[in-house]
C-alpha cells in the first residue's frame, strides 16, 4: 500500500486515553512507596510485623495486578471502552444462549488447543526453567486451572453480544472439529496473535521482580549523593515502570476492553527484528559473546567521567530523560502495550513528535552510556567493531519500526491519516520529509525513513 497521502489539518484523536495510563502509573508508584514503607507500615495494619521492605516476587506480581486493575476500571468507567464499536460488540442485542451455544463450544475447543500447544513449547523450551523464567512458569502454572475455569463463562456470555461471534479462536477450533468450514487465513491470524502473547508474557513476567525489588530497597540518600548511583537508580525505576505496565498490556487483551488483539505482524521481517532483540535468541546475537556484542571491553559512561562530578550528573540527567521518555510510550499504551500487533493507534503522549519515540530514546540511551568507541584496551579494533555492532542493532531496531509501520499501514486508515501528519509535523519527520522533498521534488510526498 502506497503510504503517500495528503497530511490531515490535525493529528488524529488516539484510540487511547491519556487517563488510563496516569492512572497506572500513579497506583504503581502508590504501590512502591507502600512496599518500600511496609516496616512503619505493619504495625499500624498488624499484618507482616518484623518484616522489611516489600520487596519478593509476590509484591511484584501484586502490584502488577493491582496496577492492571486501576487501568482496567478506568478504561471501563471513565472512557467507556466497552461500549465503542471497534470492541465488536452489541450489548443491547444480546442473544439466548441456545443460539451461540455452538459457536461457543468451537471457540472453546480452538482456545483450549492454542493453550495446550503452547504449554508444550513451555516444557520443551529449557530456557524457561533456568534463571528468571522460573518465575514465570511458577505463575503461569499456578493461573492455568482459574484460566480454564474462567474461560468458560466468559466466551459463553461474550458469543452471545459479539455482532460477530466467529472469531479468530472459532475458526481454528473450527478447524480441529471439522464439522463447520473454516479460513486458513483467520487460523493464521489467531496463530500469529497467540505467538506473540504467549512468548512476550512469559518474558514480561520472568522481569517483573528483578526491577522492582533493587527500586524497592534501594538507599535512595546514598544515591543522592553520587551522580552514578543517582542514574542506575532512575534508570531502574523507569525500567520497572515500562516492564509492569507493559506486562498489564500483554495480559489484558480482552475485547470487552477494547484491548483485543486485531492481528498480529504478518511479515515474516518484522518477527525476525523484533525475536532477535529478546532472550533467548538476543543471547547468541548480541549477547556476551554473541555474533553483534558491542560491549567488547567497554566500561560505560560511570567510568570514563568517573572524577568530573559536573558532567557525571549531566550525563545521568541526560540518560534519566531518555529513559523516561521509553517509560512513557510504554504508560501512553495503557493497556494495550504489545509488540507485533495492532490493537489500536496511538498520537498522544510522546507519539506526537515521533512515531517511534521508545526505539529512538532506547537507542540513544545505549550510544550514550555505553560510549562503545572507548574502550579499556586501547585497541582501534575494538573501538570499531563495537560501533559498527551498535550501528547494526540501531538498524535492526529501524528494521522494526518499518515493518510495523507497514503493518499499521495496511490495517487502518486513522494510522495512515496519523503516518502522513507526523511526515508534516513530526519533530524529526519533519524534517526528513522537506529534505527529501529538496532532493526529489517531483514526487512529493515519499516514504519517510523510521524515525
Amino acid at each position: 500500500m502506497s503510504k503517500a497521502a495528503i497530511s490531515p489539518a490535525s493529528r488524529p484523536v488516539s484510540d487511547v486515553s491519556t487517563g488510563v495510563g496516569l492512572v497506572g502509573l500513579v497506583t504503581l508508584i502508590a504501590c512502591i512507596l507502600i512496599a518500600r514503607a511496609w516496616p512503619t507500615i505493619a504495625p499500624i495494619v498488624g499484618i507482616g510485623v518484623g518484616r522489611g521492605p516489600l520487596s519478593g516476587p509476590s509484591a511484584a506480581l501484586l502490584t502488577m495486578v493491582l496496577t492492571g486493575l486501576a487501568m482496567a476500571t478506568w478504561s471501563i468507567v471513565v472512557d467507556k471502552v466497552h461500549r465503542r464499536p471497534s470492541t465488536g460488540i452489541d450489548w443491547a442485542n444480546r442473544r439466548p444462549l441456545e443460539e451461540t451455544i455452538d459457536i461457543s463450544v468451537t471457540k472453546l475447543a480452538g482456545l483450549w488447543a492454542t493453550w495446550a500447544v503452547i504449554g508444550v513449547v513451555y516444557y520443551l523450551g529449557r530456557w524457561y526453567w533456568e534463571g528468571q523464567y522460573v518465575f514465570a512458569m511458577e505463575v503461569i502454572g499456578f493461573a492455568i486451572v482459574p484460566m480454564f475455569i474462567l474461560s468458560v463463562p466468559y466466551v459463553l456470555m461474550l458469543d452471545r453480544v459479539m455482532i460477530k461471534p466467529r472469531d479468530h479462536a472459532w475458526h481454528f477450533g473450527a478447524m480441529l472439529i471439522g464439522r463447520e468450514a473454516f479460513d486458513m487465513d483467520e487460523v493464521k491470524k489467531h496463530w500469529r496473535a497467540w505467538a506473540i502473547k504467549g512468548f512476550f508474557s512469559a518474558f514480561m513476567i520472568s522481569i517483573l521482580p528483578i526491577g522492582f525489588a533493587h527500586v524497592v530497597e534501594v538507599n535512595i540518600g546514598e544515591a543522592l549523593n553520587d551522580p552514578f548511583r543517582f542514574g542506575l537508580m532512575m534508570f531502574e525505576f523507569l525500567f520497572v515502570i515500562d516492564v509492569q505496565i507493559g506486562t498489564v498490556g500483554y495480559l489484558l487483551t480482552m475485547r470487552p476492553l477494547d484491548a483485543h488483539i486485531r492481528s498480529g505482524n504478518p511479515f515474516l521481517a518484522g518477527w525476525l527484528a523484533a525475536l532477535l532483540c529478546y532472550p533467548p535468541f538476543v543471547y547468541g546475537f548480541m549477547g556476551n559473546g554473541g555474533a553483534i556484542q558491542y560491549e567488547y571491553n567497554t566500561a560505560g559512561w560511570g567510568h570514563w567521567f568517573e572524577g568530573h562530578t559536573t558532567l557525571l550528573w549531566v550525563w545521568a540527567m541526560w540518560l534519566a530523560f531518555l529513559t523516561a521518555i521509553y517509560a512513557w510510550a510504554t504508560v501512553a499504551f495503557g493497556i494495550r502495550f504489545s509488540n507485533l500487533t495492532y490493537r489500536g493507534v496511538l498520537t498522544h503522549g510522546p507519539y506526537r513528535f515521533s512515531r517511534h519515540p521508545a526505539y529512538l530514546s532506547k537507542n540513544a540511551f545505549w550510544w550514550f552510556s555505553v560510549l562503545p568507541f572507548l574502550v579499556t584496551s586501547n585497541s582501534l579494533v575494538d573501538a570499531v567493531r563495537n560501533t559498527v555492532f551498535l550501528g547494526l542493532v540501531s538498524g535492526i531496531y529501524y528494521w522494526r519500526a518499518r515493518t510495523e509501520e507497514a503493518h499499521l499501514l495496511g490495517e487502518d486508515p486513522k494510522y495512515r491519516e496519523y503516518y502522513a501528519w507526523m511526515s508534516e509535523h513530526g519533530l524529526i519527520t519533519a524534517p526528513l520529509t522537506r529534505f527529501f522533498k529538496r532532493m526529489n521534488p517531483r514526487r512529493g510526498m515519499v516514504a519517510q525513513p523510521a524515525e
